[in-house]
């Protein structure tokens, strides 16, 4: 049996989702970012203690086709960008298709109606989230961080950087209170 987590987006989420479902005697099959397959159906009892263990913490149970969809989107972007060492050589529509497994016009659509912005911007946060993240460890020049990233320039990222956070990289990167923010909050 699936379930399907929200706000689940990172290896750390994944390791205290599986305690989670450990401690409420469920025995997790396979745990990754925003779901949980298990061997077995779990009781009631067990349903409602692990939903609320999850709730404590941040997480939720996805019930409706929608909001797994959505979150399968999300999962596939933060999967790509905060996680991956390569980007790959398709586009994200591409990419975000083939992982969900429907026609991303479809998915685009629903994005924008539930989510009130459209998954480009979304996609647009994340990067720019991970572009903070590598330039406060000020071990890659901008241009690394632009390839590494999939831009298709330093100047494109430059450009990109100041029109979100209204910042050039090198002026964000000379603050001493950087402004990250968190992942499940884009």
């Amino acid at each position: 049996m699936k379930f399907y987590v929200r706000n689940m987006v990172c290896s750390r989420c994944k390791m205290v989702v599986n305690d989670l479902f450990l401690k409420a005697g469920l025995i997790p099959v396979s745990v990754e970012l925003g779901e949980v397959e298990l061997l077995e159906e779990p009781g009631k009892a067990q349903l409602e203690i692990v939903k609320k263990s999850l709730e404590e913490v941040g997480f939720e149970i996805i019930d409706d086709k929608k909001s797994r969809l959505i979150e399968q989107i999300k999962n596939a972007v933060v999967t790509l960008i905060h996680h991956s060492a390569d980007f790959p050589k398709t586009n994200f529509s591409e990419f975000i298709a083939q992982k969900v497994n429907y026609d991303y016009t479809y998915l685009s659509n629903l994005f924008s109606e539930v989510e009130g912005t459209t998954i480009e911007k979304y996609i647009i946060a994340q990067r720019i989230e991970k572009v903070k993240e590598l330039l406060m460890y000020d071990e890659l020049s901008l241009a690394e961080i632009a390839d590494r990233l999939g831009y298709s320039s330093a100047a494109y990222l430059s450009n990109q950087f100041k029109k979100i956070t209204g910042l050039s990289p090198s002026f964000y990167k000379a603050l001493k209170e950087n402004k990250r923010r968190n992942i499940e909050e884009l």
